[in-house]
């Protein structure tokens, strides 16, 4: 799974020299289209200072409460080690003279702001809340910054502080850095911060949920030296794909083997129980017991005189029970001796496949399953690019706020053909490695890439193929997207594009 939220706010604040005569520290930016970071050192002249040093600070803010929602709600796991928060901010080249090599650093913010609606960005002449001076108005009146600029640091806790440098979020362990930065070597970079800590944080209850403050590091803020000026793009910039983004990413995807499950691998199989049309727990006897937690079923394997019985749990999705889903992950093994003879004769064995209660007298599905030997060859003869790839049910429009869930069908073309009279449903390969990205089909821009790394792309698998969910807010209205797919197998990776239909997001 993978999600992109823009942001809900985004000023920055600046003392800025105007004219030699004074500072704008009154000014507000909050509807400007960009986001301008700098900082000028003995530029110009003010009475009273000696080598006066301007800055700027950018705030932003991010809805994080749907990330709250969504763990609530058991769709994601804060605490897993798959979950992933990263804020990305695009740059602005618009030809004027870029600073190089240096950090930018970020904090979550300890005092709410307010965006405000000023726009000069040359005189500074717009005066609103929030500002270098104050952060917000309550109650009619300014909310100053403890520190003029939102300056004053802390740790997580500390009263009368603007910014959180680090602070202790679990019991027994020491404090950790809330502060992430990245170096920018050319100056041309796009922002890219790892915030995974500072959400999940801010999830739990742990962390204020005000946004972030982001600012040239404190060696930077105070050195000798000019950097004017890194541009981002606001939320108010008018190429939407350019605004800022928080992406969320989490493997939530499952790896059922009904349809590919072999000898001698532990492999998983998946149950799902619906309740009209949505998951929902088994009920089980007279006083109606939902089934849920570990060990609340068996699953039975059989053949002949071969049985086993394995244990069945509601499904995980990192520390949450997935509703309606339950597993078993087991191996079995054609080595034995009941089962050897047909296994290494035939290739393959079709078993029983009942779920069942522990005591084997409430049968909840009743099925079959076949189990194949390894695939074995002399060398590897496969096309790694024959793969065809249908995705089955892509709607020509879709409207933001909407979850979607797309099926892919995967046929290997260089596969032996199967001649056959009677009706015949042809089956979708299994790819346990492959990911999808979503493109924008205009400019070619990419809105969500390949994950490789946290697998946010992955796509599940079960007993009708594949398929991923993706949320239609995570991609700007009114333009053409279109999906591709990457195949790793092998230690090769196959990119097919233009493998689903075209569609829009209104």
């Amino acid at each position: 799974m993978i999600r992109i939220l823009s942001a809900s706010k985004d000023t920055y604040v600046t003392n800025k020299i105007i004219n030699n005569s004074f500072r704008a520290t009154d000014a507000n930016m909050g509807e400007a289209g960009s986001l301008d970071l700098f900082k000028l050192y003995n530029e110009s002249l003010l009475s009273g200072e000696t080598n006066p040093i301007e800055l700027s600070r950018l705030l932003i803010k991010f809805p994080l409460q749907e990330i709250t929602q969504m763990d609530a709600n058991k769709k994601i796991d804060i605490n897993d080690a798959s979950f992933k928060a990263y804020i990305k901010l695009h740059d602005v080249y618009g030809g004027q003279t870029s600073p190089e090599k240096f950090h930018l650093i970020l904090f979550p913010l300890s005092k709410s702001f307010d965006e405000g609606t000023g726009m000069d960005v040359v005189n500074f002449s717009d005066i609103n809340a929030c500002n270098y001076i104050t952060s917000s108005f309550s109650n009619g009146s300014a909310v100053e910054w403890n520190l003029a600029g939102a300056n004053k640091s802390g740790s997580l806790g500390d009263a009368n502080i603007d910014v959180i440098v680090s602070g202790t979020l679990n019991s027994g362990d020491g404090p950790i850095s809330l502060s992430p930065t990245q170096y920018f070597e050319k100056g041309t970079e796009d922002l890219y911060m790892d915030v995974t800590t500072i959400v999940s944080g801010t999830c739990a209850g742990l962390i204020p949920d005000h946004g972030f403050l982001i600012a040239y590091s404190g060696s930077y803020e105070k050195n000798p030296y000019s950097y004017f000026a890194k541009r981002f793009s606001s939320r108010n910039a008018a190429r939407a794909s350019q605004r800022p983004k928080l992406f969320i990413q989490y493997n939530d995807s499952i790896q059922d083997s009904h349809t590919d499950m072999i000898f001698n691998i532990s492999s998983s199989l998946y149950l799902q129980n619906y309740h009209y049309e949505d998951l929902s727990n088994i009920v089980s006897g007279s006083s109606a017991t939902e089934l849920s937690g570990e060990n609340c079923m068996k699953l039975k394997i059989e053949s002949g005189s071969f049985k086993q019985l394995y244990n069945v749990s509601q499904a995980l999705r990192g520390r949450h029970r997935v509703e309606g889903v339950y597993s078993a992950s087991f191996a079995i093994s054609s080595f034995d001796s009941l089962l050897y003879r047909e296994a290494n004769l035939t290739g393959s064995i079709t078993f029983n496949e009942v779920w069942t209660n522990a005591e084997e007298t409430v049968t909840y599905l009743s099925s079959s399953i076949t189990i194949r030997k390894e695939n074995r060859r002399k060398a590897n003869t496969k096309h790694q690019n024959n793969v065809l790839i249908t995705v089955l049910n892509v709607n020509e429009e879709y409207k933001q706020g909407e979850k979607i869930n797309i099926r892919v069908f995967a046929e290997d073309r260089d596969r032996a053909i199967t001649y056959v009279r009677t009706p015949y449903e042809k089956k979708s390969m299994i790819y346990r490695n492959m990911h999808f990205r979503i493109r924008d089909v205009f400019d070619g821009s990419i809105l969500i890439d390949f994950d490789k790394i946290n697998n946010s792309t992955l796509l599940s698998t079960d007993e009708d193929g594949m398929f991923f969910n993706f949320y239609t807010d995570s991609l700007p209205k009114g333009r053409t997207y279109v999906i591709d797919f990457l195949i790793s197998r092998n230690g090769n990776d196959t990119v097919i594009k233009d493998a689903a239909s075209k569609f829009r997001i209104v």
